[in-house]
């Protein structure tokens, strides 16, 4: 619920940034100075990339707890019994020797979408952001049918 909070806090943060950016870019385009025109265009191009990528980001947030409430209903979520280091991540060697039977159950079924979000949780119990992303993106797809089982 605290990262929750968080990202919404930041949310909130960046559509005020958005605003601000906003008002500041019609002042700018209305100067008539060729240089203030392109200041002001990038002022309106660059919220509107940030605000595509939030909405991206918020939807991957929304479409992965849905699917971690999913799994807790199922009794499928993984016990997380792995030593942890002071600062509360799971030690490395742990983790990735943890990760064999999560990679060889998406292996065995590329096409389940359960076995891929477990391996994007041993993933990111690994240490490797980008390929847990990917592997609960992948899930994602899956659960929704959007996505053939190869990834």
């Amino acid at each position: 619920m605290r990262g929750f909070v968080g990202a919404l806090v930041m949310a909130a943060l960046l559509v005020l940034y958005f605003v601000v950016a906003g008002q500041r870019s019609v002042v700018l385009l209305g100067s008539g100075d060729p240089i203030a025109v392109g200041i002001g265009v990038g002022l309106l191009v660059l919220p509107l990339i940030g605000a595509g990528l939030l909405a991206a980001e918020l939807a991957f947030g929304f479409r992965s707890q849905r699917l971690v409430r999913i799994l807790d209903a199922e009794g499928g979520l993984p016990v997380d019994d792995l030593p942890k280091r002071p600062s509360g991540r799971p030690v490395r060697e742990a983790a990735d020797a943890d990760f064999v039977r999560y990679k060889e159950a998406v292996e065995a079924n590329p096409g389940e979408w359960r076995d891929w979000f477990r391996l994007g949780l041993a993933y990111d119990a690994s240490g490797d952001r980008r390929r847990a992303r990917a592997a609960i993106r992948q899930a994602i797809r899956l659960e929704r049918g959007t996505a053939t089982p190869e990834g």
